[in-house]
This record gives C-alpha cells, sequence and structure tokens, in this order.
C-alpha cells in the first residue's frame, strides 16, 4: 500500500540552537568541526566524539544523505486527509558521518529501503523554524 510521508512539526530556537537554526533559515545544515582532530560532529555536540575536544565550529554539511532505518504507522484517517500509512521520524546517515532523526518528505512508503540516497530540504512549518527534512535523492 502506498503512503503519504508526515511533514514537520513546529519547533523553536534556544540559545543552544540559536546558531544551527540560523544556518536552517539559510538553507544551511550545520554540523560541528572539531579544530583538533578534524571530525565532524552532530550540530548538538559538546565535545568532539572522536577526541573529546571542545571548542567545536560549524561547517555546513553537503546535504546528502542515505536511510538507516524509519517507522510507517497507519493511523485512522481524519477528516479531510487521505488514508493511508505515514511515515514519522526516520534516522539518516549523514555523508559526513553523523546520524539524524529527521521527518522523510515527499516519498511513498512503498519504495522505502535502508541505504537509499536522500537530500536536504528544509521546511518552515507554520509558527516555526525552518527545519531540515530529506526527501529521496533524484536518480
Amino acid at each position: 500500500m502506498s503512503g503519504r510521508v508526515a511533514g514537520p512539526g513546529p519547533v523553536a530556537r534556544n540559545a543552544d540552537t540559536e546558531v544551527f537554526f540560523d544556518g536552517t533559515a539559510e538553507g544551511k545544515f550545520l554540523l560541528l568541526g572539531c579544530q583538533v582532530c578534524g571530525s565532524i560532529n552532530r550540530p548538538q555536540a559538546e565535545r568532539c566524539a572522536s577526541c573529546d575536544a571542545t571548542g567545536l565550529q560549524p561547517v555546513p554539511a553537503s546535504g546528502r544523505a542515505t536511510l538507516v532505518s524509519w517507522v510507517v504507522v497507519h493511523p485512522r484517517p481524519r477528516e479531510g486527509e487521505p488514508p493511508g500509512p505515514v511515515t514519522i521520524p526516520a534516522i539518516v546517515e549523514l555523508d559526513e558521518g553523523p546520524w539524524w532523526w529527521s521527518q522523510l518528505v515527499d516519498a511513498d512508503t512503498d519504495t522505502l529501503t535502508a541505504g537509499m540516497p536522500l537530500t536536504v530540504e528544509f521546511r518552515t512549518p507554520e509558527g516555526s523554524e525552518a527545519v531540515p527534512v530529506f526527501t529521496p535523492a533524484a536518480g
């Protein structure tokens, strides 16, 4: 059965997420690069996962990822919504290495496979910051 994919819900920035959301507002997915060993870390890292150094600096990600895992739910249809399964957060592996929980958008649940190439897009739900979501890569 083919299904739709849910979009992101609203999120709000705070002092810890300010740099990340400044990036998403500009269409950039910012990761944190270690100035000591060169490793790329997830956006919320406080210390390098490889060498435990502090002072990580924002670096733009390529925007490419692969699908690691996902969940499909079959909710009861609400009035005005099409019936069918909805994909909720998935785990993607960014080309730079870190894993990221994300929404999958514009994808058919019947075509999802582990290792599927994905690309980042940014969506801004009403009342929210721009958030990165992933969609199947063209080609």
